[in-house]
């Protein structure tokens, strides 16, 4: 079972880099590349816990949908989102927040599984695995980017 961790500094208040790491909007302008929008549940704004997500998007030459639910939040410190259906066996991606000096620390681990038995595990291994950390990553330097410029208030306000 693949397991992603990623640390990003990040230099803006707490606040304002929980709620872009929870923004529908942002997440839609960070995989714009991907085609990826979101269909059914909340489709804009700030997601809350107990809400869902229908993503669709073009992964490996298809497109694909995502429902995910928040399944836990404590306001400024933590959320989790986790897969309700697609294509994954099971997704779970937990969003963590520690104030710093001079910002904020946000934690991403996510883990997921896939079908297909032994070509699904070397799939995971040789391609996913990495395919899902880079997607991350692009993913927080645009939560970071529009945190740490004038950008977040397009977002937020």
């Amino acid at each position: 079972m693949p397991k992603i961790h990623i640390t990003t500094v990040i230099h803006a208040p707490l606040e304002r880099v929980f709620d872009l790491s929870r923004s529908i909007t942002l997440h839609k302008k960070s995989m714009s590349h991907m085609q990826e929008d979101a269909i059914y549940g909340r489709t804009n704004g700030l997601i809350e816990q107990n809400e869902t997500v229908t993503w669709q998007a073009k992964h490996l030459g298809k497109l694909r949908q995502l429902t995910t639910r928040i399944t836990e939040m404590r306001k400024k410190e933590y959320f989790c989102d986790e897969m309700v259906s697609g294509d994954f066996t099971f997704m779970k991606h937990e969003h963590h927040f520690k104030e710093i000096g001079n910002g904020t620390v946000a934690i991403d681990i996510m883990e997921f599984g896939t079908p297909y038995g032994w070509f699904g595990k070397m799939f995971e291994r040789f391609y996913l695995h990495r395919y899902m950390t880079e997607l991350l990553r692009l993913r927080n330097s645009v939560i970071k980017e529009y945190a740490e410029t004038e950008k977040w208030r397009v977002i937020l306000d």
